[in-house]
């Protein structure tokens, strides 16, 4: 008899413990470990006057939580030196389908922008446009796979060589360049022209002091088959699926706000695809 009801103490004890656990791990993170860079306008900054900074204390007040920022920069072993290594838990930005690590709910799309002097008498719409191989352009080298860039590839498949680049992610040093680099050079003169990611054109291009022109690329390039266009969330370690499953109905609690806050950074936004 006594053994009976031991087993069933210790039954009801296990059975306790688990409904602890599973609570435990429901309940909103008091406090929200964002990975962020302190010199990478419009994303982030110290200063946390990016729209990265913004979005984060947004979600943060809709847990009750508080933001607990860790700096990195955009750097060569950004992720193995932020949120894989357990320093942060929330990359609050990162293209749909990044290996490392799992991405949430899509809260915008935008793709890449040609970027020129609106007083320069050319006009470009496309990459195959012939005046392109008499210019000089200016693109962002260096992804997060220590790759190309899109555009870097799209023109390289067509013969477009002597490119120059911008922000190279390879480089130790976050201030060794600055995030507007490649949009001053259009507005100064030094390039002809740029592709630069949507949310990095829209900001910068807006700041400078001659008028620049923006023409979107399209979603994909037919002939290197390289896609341009990306939907972007937020991102978490693969095994924090309680984390990701409460920051998908933050976005979608949210959308509204966050948009609003893309828009306050003039973020070029496209139709997510369904």
């Amino acid at each position: 008899m006594h053994s009976i009801r031991g087993r069933l103490t210790v039954a009801l004890l296990a059975a306790a413990a688990v409904v602890l656990m599973a609570s435990a791990q429901q309940r909103p993170p008091s406090d929200l470990r964002v990975c962020a860079d302190p010199y990478d306008m419009p994303f982030s900054n110290s200063q946390e006057e990016g729209f990265e900074n913004k979005i984060a204390h947004l979600v943060a007040r809709d847990l009750n939580a508080t933001v607990i920022n860790y700096w990195w920069p955009s750097r060569r072993g950004v992720l193995r030196n932020s949120i894989l290594g357990g320093f942060c838990d929330v990359m609050i930005q990162a293209p749909v389908g990044l290996d490392p690590v799992a991405t949430t709910k899509p809260y915008y799309r935008s793709t890449y922008y040609f970027v020129y002097r609106a007083d320069r008498g050319f006009t470009v719409r496309s990459l195959d446009d012939t005046i392109l191989k008499r210019l000089k352009i200016g693109v962002n080298m260096i992804g997060y796979d220590y790759t190309n860039t899109p555009p870097a590839h799209a023109l390289g498949a067509r013969g477009i060589v002597g490119l120059v680049g911008f922000g190279n992610f390879l480089n130790p040093d976050p201030k060794a360049d600055h995030p507007d680099d490649i949009v001053h050079a259009v507005a100064k003169d030094s390039i002809d022209v740029a592709i630069v990611w949507g949310p990095l054109a829209g900001y910068w291009v807006k700041r400078q002091v001659v008028p620049l022109t923006m023409v979107a690329l399209p979603d994909t390039d037919a002939v290197s088959g390289m896609p341009f266009a990306f939907d972007m969330a937020m991102a978490v370690r693969h095994r924090d699926k309680a984390l990701k499953a409460t920051l998908d109905s933050v976005v979608d609690r949210r959308r509204g706000e966050i948009t609003a806050i893309l828009e306050q950074y003039n973020v070029p936004m496209i139709e997510m695809r369904p």
